[in-house]
């Protein structure tokens, strides 16, 4: 008597574990995990595009106050200007 209850207990489990997966596989369950986990992907590619702009910008700054390439001297008019390579002016 307690082995089959036991072993009915157990196919109601595995019943109920194998509908629960099954369901997870059904076309709208997909999509929606997929597309959070695509924004979710998105957000952090974001997030380290803007602070690898930062470090680099940072860096740039850096580099060229030792270098001393902040200001250009514009001998003409006496003005200095700062000089960007990325906007070529």
């Amino acid at each position: 008597m307690i082995r089959r209850l036991f072993y009915m207990s157990l196919g109601a489990y595995l019943a109920v574990w194998a509908m629960r997966k099954l369901q997870s596989l059904r076309p709208d369950h997909v999509a929606r995990r997929t597309a959070g986990r695509a924004a979710a992907l998105a957000d952090q590619l974001r997030d380290f595009t803007g602070e690898v702009r930062h470090l680099s910008a940072s860096r740039e700054t850096q580099l060229r106050a030792e270098l001393g390439l902040d200001t250009v001297d514009d001998t003409t008019t006496g003005n200095n200007r700062i000089y960007d390579v990325k906007d070529g002016r």
